[in-house]
């Protein structure tokens, strides 16, 4: 009827409680002589080993809980440093942003340029043009031909409008054009753009001094940006032998790879070539 582990196990705990019920007895009764010891000596063992292995699973037991609340609580510090993080984060972004409008600011106000900022919202989608989208337009009186600046220097012009976004065509791409001369010797040129993201100032005549490091200057005769804005600074020169012209290699000084925010210049001269000014 019953299989023989489970008269094994009955027995067993029929043994241990008889035992448990005789040392509680003799302890009353006899103190620590008689049948009292003799069931000390047989029961204590097991005692301590019952004691050892609950107080082991104990120790399991309260370290596994205690081993969940950390990592809950692990959880938690992770999550609450992710939010320490972004809000770290934004809060550099919003200090570098304040920076560089504070920066436009300070210019704004030494400009005698009617300028109204924009911020950069994407670059060009196609591969023929070097330009950028600005997030003003027509609602804020821009047109085609404006210029557009940043403190450092001359960044491009607008090539089209719509109501609230142009397009800037940027100095280094190859179908802008900017007059200017070099600010040192007042040689004067052509700045236009190359492929590999530098300018080049052409038409300078041989006899001209130009040297490495020369600052570049809009001459404001194009009638699009004003006189003496900053264009970049000679990076190279090369007189050949034969020809008129020197070989000027020159690099703009804004860094078109970070550019966010921009001035557009409202109210660009009109240079008057009858009377040469």
């Amino acid at each position: 009827m019953f299989s023989k582990k489970t008269i094994i196990i009955g027995s067993v705990i029929a043994f241990i409680v008889v035992n448990i019920s005789l040392l509680s007895f003799s302890r009353s009764r006899y103190g620590s002589f008689g049948p009292g010891r003799v069931a000390i000596v047989f029961i204590a063992p097991f005692q301590k080993a019952v004691g050892t292995g609950a107080g082991f699973l104990k120790n399991i037991w309260n370290h596994y809980f205690s081993l969940v609340s950390t990592a809950k609580e692990n959880d938690r510090l992770r999550q609450a440093l992710g939010y320490a993080d972004a809000d770290r984060n934004q809060w550099q972004e919003m200090e570098f942003a304040n920076y560089r409008l504070r920066e436009l600011l300070r210019f704004k106000k030494r400009t005698s340029s009617r300028v109204i900022a924009a911020e950069v919202t994407g670059r060009d989608p196609s591969s023929w043009f070097k330009a950028v989208i600005i997030d003003k337009g027509k609602s804020d009186g821009l047109k085609k031909g404006l210029p557009v600046i940043i403190p450092e220097g001359i960044a491009g012009h607008i090539t089209e409008v719509t109501s609230h976004y142009a397009k800037v065509l940027l100095i280094f791409d190859q179908n802008s054009a900017v007059d200017a001369f070099v600010q040192r010797t007042r040689a004067r040129g052509i700045v236009k753009g190359e492929t590999t993201g530098r300018c080049v100032l052409k038409y300078v005549l041989q006899k001209h001094d130009i040297r490495v490091g020369d600052t570049v200057v809009s001459s404001g005769w194009d009638g699009v940006f004003p006189k003496g804005l900053r264009i970049g600074y000679v990076s190279k020169v090369v007189k050949r032998t034969s020809g008129i012209f020197q070989e000027i290699k020159v690099t703009p000084y804004v860094d078109f790879d970070n550019l966010e925010e921009v001035l557009v210049i409202l109210n660009p001269p009109d240079y008057d070539f009858m009377s040469g000014r």
